[in-house]
């Protein structure tokens, strides 16, 4: 079984979405697990929660500090804890393009509307005030826009006649404690979906010059050149020749290398079956936590190593 991803999760008052992913995580079967909730604000009662259930925390009020400066000091925090995703549950800052950055793709958000109507504050006593008959929550990736990243998903709550802001947030607030976990638990378990994994390789193949994606076997791969005289520099190993393991293959250099990055990473690296002999190397996919940028230079490396000489030329163009 892959390793638990690991949250960190911002806060900065009561962190009730904070509880229900905490609460969430001791279920046996959940694939995350909190390893720190952190706030801006000491008094923060969240923090009390976390501690009390044996979550580590940080707290550094960000009053008197540089946003860039404070949230340097945040990321220090969630990256000694080795967290894999950042997941915002009521922090009440905006985050500097610089952490966003650092982030992106990998922390999500969850706001008390149905984006991408009513950004911002305030969200209740505008719907109410436009007559709506829904409202609702959205949890969404975090992009360097204001409540503007990707939605992941959403729930529907229904605005009653006799509704009050104060009424209708609390109705929300149910609505998000079960949307958030759920949410989570299926965006750090994409990873291990095989179908998953081949989609992202393939978006990364397909991306390099003169490439097509083609079956070898009954395994997905990506050859560069033509239909008809193309070279494979990539597959995904499902499981392939009595293998545990659901793994890019990519050329090497030789089995020198070969034998070198195994010997380094034994854990990431090993010798494929069958296609390990004239120097490919198997990079495992479902550890749950795939470094996309190292897969990616590979896949470019591996096309270099492959290209016709007349592909050559568009080597250059690869970083």
């Amino acid at each position: 079984m892959a390793e638990r991803a690991r949250i960190a999760v911002l806060i900065s008052g009561r962190g009730t979405n904070m509880a229900a992913l905490l609460y969430a995580a001791k279920n046996s079967d959940c694939p995350y697990e909190i390893v720190l909730v952190a706030s801006n604000d000491p008094e923060a009662r969240g923090l009390q929660l976390a501690e009390a259930e044996g979550i580590p925390t940080f707290a550094q009020s960000h009053k008197g500090m540089d946003r860039s400066e404070f949230d340097a000091v945040m990321d220090r925090e969630i990256r000694r804890a080795q967290a894999d995703y950042v997941v915002l549950a009521g922090y009440m800052r905006i985050l500097s393009s610089e952490f966003v950055e650092k982030w992106e793709g990998w922390m999500l958000n969850i706001h008390p509307s149905l984006l991408p109507k009513y950004k911002g504050l305030d969200t209740h006593q505008r719907a109410l005030d436009a007559g709506d008959k829904v409202s609702g929550c959205t949890v969404h990736l975090v992009t360097a826009a204001l409540d503007d990243g990707p939605i992941l998903g959403q729930t529907e709550v229904a605005i009653l006649p006799d509704d009050t802001p104060d009424r209708l947030a609390a109705r929300v607030r149910l609505a998000e404690h079960q949307l958030y976990p759920k949410i989570l638990e299926i965006l750090v378990s994409q990873e291990l979906d095989p179908d998953w994994l081949v989609a992202k390789v393939g978006e990364l193949a397909l991306a390099l010059p003169r490439t097509l994606a083609k079956s070898s076997h009954g395994a997905p791969g990506w050859r560069v050149g033509t239909a008809k005289t193309g070279k494979f520099f990539a597959y995904v190993s499902i499981h392939h020749h009595g293998e545990d393991a659901v793994a890019l293959l990519v050329k090497t250099s030789g089995t020198d290398e070969q034998a070198a990055l195994i010997e380094a990473e034994p854990d990431l690296y090993y010798r494929p079956a069958y296609y390990g002999a004239s120097g490919w190397i198997a990079i495992r996919l479902d550890t749950g936590n795939v470094d996309w940028d190292h897969i990616a230079s590979w896949l470019r490396k591996s096309w270099s190593i492959v290209a016709p000489k007349k592909l050559q030329p568009l080597a250059e163009f690869l970083d």
